[in-house]
């Protein structure tokens, strides 16, 4: 099927996680998630409800009672295959940040903490980096606090790390044996230059970097549909604002 030139950038970024995701069994979304949940829906949708989902903040979509705490027992029982971190900032090696610019504990700037990330980190075979800003202020050459660490040493037991980074420029993937990223695809309206510009770690890169294939004319119509009504029931705001109409229809 031939894909569709008349899409949104958010559904690009859906289209993208969502073939991240493929194949997964259960995938957990937590808070502030509305392009990885919707991409989650998307996975669901397609695999005709074979995918479970879990997502933090929903009613209709959420199996806990208890939030995240029963959200780490699925994950230290291997119940969880897929769930995604962000970061004020992200180095080369995976490294998350999430605490705060400058010198911990006298950060210049806090930011809301780690809460389970670092947990997760180790034990969700498959997470995934998202983080819409791509700029030399979030990637860049070092964090300044690890907050989860990317890479463990290989006497350490860890199931679980980096699987790709996806932003609003590009995706990428993670080479655990070289411990850094590959520049996988730029998105349509970017250029590779325009990633390098913007990123403050070296990464590996074929000679050719591919564009990023947004979604064909049925996935665009599950996008609009079902996954618009699903994903506003958690987040009304986002949805009308990509998906006009769509709150009504939750």
């Amino acid at each position: 099927m031939t894909t569709s030139t008349d899409f949104g950038r958010e559904e690009l970024l859906i289209v993208t996680v969502a073939r991240l995701l493929e194949g997964c069994g259960h995938i957990a979304v937590g808070a502030s998630s509305p392009i990885p949940g919707s991409a989650a829906l998307l996975v669901r949708e397609r695999s005709a409800g074979a995918t479970k989902v879990s997502v933090l903040g929903s009613r209709k979509n959420n199996f806990f009672t208890n939030g995240g705490v029963e959200l780490f027992d699925c994950a230290a029982q291997g119940r969880i295959d897929a769930f995604f971190l962000g970061g004020g900032q992200i180095d080369g090696q995976g490294n998350i940040n999430l605490v705060g610019t400058g010198d911990y504990p006298t950060n210049q700037v806090r930011w809301p903490g780690c809460f389970g990330s670092s947990y997760l980190y180790f034990l969700v075979p498959r997470v995934i980096l998202f983080r819409e800003e791509h700029s030399r202020r979030v990637m860049v050459p070092k964090v300044d606090f690890i907050s989860a660490p990317g890479t463990s040493p290989s006497n350490h037991y860890r199931p679980g790390g980096p699987h790709a980074m996806v932003t609003n420029l590009a995706l990428f993937d993670f080479d655990k044996q070289k411990q850094r990223f590959r520049l996988v695809s730029v998105h349509p309206g970017h250029t590779a230059e325009e990633v390098a510009d913007n990123t403050g770690f070296d990464y590996d890169q074929p000679e050719n970097v591919p564009m990023t294939v947004g979604p064909d004319a049925e996935t665009l119509a599950l996008i609009r549909g079902p996954v618009a009504a699903e994903i506003a029931e958690t987040y009304p705001r986002f949805a009308e604002r990509v998906f006009p109409g769509a709150v009504a229809a939750a």
